[in-house]
């Protein structure tokens, strides 16, 4: 194929872009030839995976390759127009494919600085709890036999009942499914009440793994211009004429990746907007538990006439137990019931009893108001450091995991996540979380992984 030079000043991913990319475009591999596979290329050639994962990922999103769930990497026919490159139109070169950005994610677990991740690290969540659960669930000799119920373990659809009407929304046990995860909760959503060329609101920018798994179903993504108060309403009431959605997929709260909070007047109008136009609205509430103050939500406001909640104790119990919940109206929890069943029978009654005991234990609170403590910490040095550095800063909510912000001299974050990477740092490029696919220059930052002067060194050099 080729030779890589590790001496070289020209960093192994380059090398592997450029060496492909010469190889289609001379022809000497033609459209529809299965590339091999990344570790194949990793142990041919002595690099390691995450390079090869780098560097298909660049060749995916410049439109040379296409990735095929199951199957690899092909050579991506492309126009022979002068400069065209693969993808939708205006794409300048960036792909979506959801199965690369699923996979990339878990291949860069193993880099030490984190930035632009999505979880907590394991020391902020409740080990602790989770492992006194563990041991009273195990001398309890709990009978763990047969599947549960099909709508997950009732002690905790009661207790997340309770915690509900905390929140001021009144629901039965009943309306309560619990799931693996808050992507599985939205992924049972997707697939109920989204058919394929769908018009579908989405924040913009939004939640990157609902975008993709959105794009997979088929959906026609409108993205809802997000503001620091909340949302862009004029835009928001003119695409709903224009288009004609029946849905919006939305985060009023401590937003990923904006960190932005919406405010009261604006889920008002949002819910007056769905009543007029006929909209369901599906409100992804997973970071709750880090706010530090009581507000109102969709669902409060609207008692689940026309939202679908989302909650998760993912974030802030372990992401490792995956036990997320949904509820709504009766009708359509008994569907999506249904359709849980068919995707996967039950979800883990096991994993559900461990977060049950860890909830109810007696430390919860206390570990959340220490969570919380720790979280407004960590984002006022990191605020101040990237400050410092010149970045501007969407906004600064002093709670929740993420700060999103953005250089004058970085016009495209993805090149320099890509560079990043090289020095063992995970960035959060903006296009990820972006309805529209093109260049950004905004990055999401994790700021309860930002404490490492490493990781402002890397950002001083390349700003």
């Amino acid at each position: 194929m080729f030779t890589l030079q590790p001496q070289s000043p020209v960093p192994l991913v380059t090398q592997i872009v450029d060496g492909l990319r010469k190889l289609i475009d001379d022809g000497a591999l033609r459209a529809g030839t299965k590339v091999p596979s990344i570790r194949q290329f990793a142990h041919a050639h002595e690099v390691s995976v995450f390079t090869v994962v780098e560097a298909y990922d660049r060749l995916v999103a410049q439109g040379y390759l296409v990735s095929r769930p199951h199957s690899g990497f092909f050579v991506r026919k492309r126009s022979s127009a002068p400069g065209a490159v693969g993808g939708a139109p205006g794409a300048a070169g960036y792909s979506f494919d959801s199965a690369w950005y699923v996979r990339k994610i878990f291949e860069n677990r193993h880099l030490a600085m984190k930035a632009g991740c999505g979880w907590l690290p394991h020391d902020w969540l409740f080990e602790d709890g989770v492992r006194r659960s563990l041991r009273a669930l195990a001398a309890d000799n709990a009978d763990l036999g047969g599947y549960g119920d099909p709508k997950g373990f009732p002690p905790l659809r009661e207790l997340i009942r309770d915690t509900m009407a905390e929140q001021e929304i009144a629901i039965s046990p009943d309306q309560v499914l619990l799931t693996q995860g808050s992507s599985q909760a939205l992924d049972l959503a997707v697939r109920r009440l989204v058919r394929p060329g769908d018009a579908v609101l989405v924040d913009d920018p939004g939640y990157a793994n609902l975008l993709f798994s959105l794009r997979f179903a088929g959906a026609r993504l409108i993205g809802v211009p997000r503001t620091p108060q909340g949302w862009d309403l004029p835009a928001l009431e003119r695409l709903i004429v224009e288009h004609q959605p029946r849905l919006f997929f939305t985060q009023p709260r401590l937003q990923s990746p904006t960190g932005s909070i919406a405010q009261l007047a604006h889920l008002h109008r949002v819910l007056q907007l769905a009543e007029k136009h006929d909209l369901t609205l599906v409100e992804n509430d997973i970071y709750v538990d880090l706010d530090p103050y009581p507000r109102a939500s969709l669902a409060s406001l609207d008692q689940l006439s026309r939202v679908v909640y989302i909650g998760s104790y993912s974030k802030t119990v372990s992401p490792n137990l995956r036990v997320g919940f949904l509820i709504a109206h009766p009708d359509l929890v008994e569907d999506l019931a249904q359709l849980k069943m068919i995707s996967g029978l039950t979800s883990s009654e096991f994993n559900e009893r461990l977060v049950y005991g860890a909830l109810t234990e007696g430390r919860w609170r206390k570990h959340l108001k220490g969570l919380r403590e720790r979280l407004a910490d960590a984002h006022e040095r990191a605020a101040g450091q990237l400050a410092a550095l010149g970045f501007e800063l969407f906004t600064e909510p002093k709670a929740g995991m993420f700060l999103w912000a953005r250089h004058p001299a970085i016009p495209d974050a993805a090149e320099v996540s890509h560079r990043a990477a090289e020095h063992d740092i995970m960035l959060g490029p903006g296009h990820l979380f972006c309805a529209e696919p093109g260049p950004c220059a905004w990055m999401r930052f994790n700021v309860a992984f930002c404490g490492d002067a490493r990781l402002f060194g890397f950002l001083r050099q390349n700003c």
